[in-house]
């Protein structure tokens, strides 16, 4: 990393947030995935579906490590991507800036899609349960 230019940072970074954008494509599409498997009690399909998520998650994290190293490299400790978009000129600033805001749009509808699967999911174990072990009180005293 210390032989690293800025051009090569640079370069390095604006590759990082292409690549995460079709991660991100690939994560909201198996999060489908995944909501349509747990609404048809598809389990060994919900666990194909959980390991493709974690490897893929797993890889964005290594790339999202390297981004802030990337940054960091660029603009200091302190710095953000903003002041990593002021380091280009006008069209590739205008372009970056559109794509970290298309990636964080992504992550946006990422988080949501898993929060519905995880809601859908724990439902679904709670109703499971209740039905295994009964409930403590079907019927409220009168």
């Amino acid at each position: 990393m210390n032989q690293m230019t800025r051009q090569q940072a640079m370069l390095g970074l604006l590759q990082g947030v292409a690549e995460d954008q079709q991660a991100y494509r690939n994560l909201i599409e198996l999060l489908e995935q995944q909501f349509q498997a747990a609404l048809r009690h598809q389990q060994a399909r919900l666990g194909e579906i959980a390991a493709e998520i974690s490897t893929l998650v797993d890889s964005m994290e290594v790339r999202r490590r390297l981004r802030v190293e990337l940054a960091e490299r660029l603009v200091g400790a302190q710095g953000g991507m903003a002041q990593v978009f002021a380091l280009l000129k006008h069209e590739p600033r205008a372009r970056l800036e559109a794509d970290w805001a298309e990636l964080e749009q992504m992550v946006l509808a990422a988080k949501a899609s898993g929060k519905r699967n995880g809601d859908l999911l724990a439902e679904q174990y709670t109703i499971m349960e209740k039905v295994l072990k009964g409930e403590d009180q079907i019927y409220e005293p009168v």
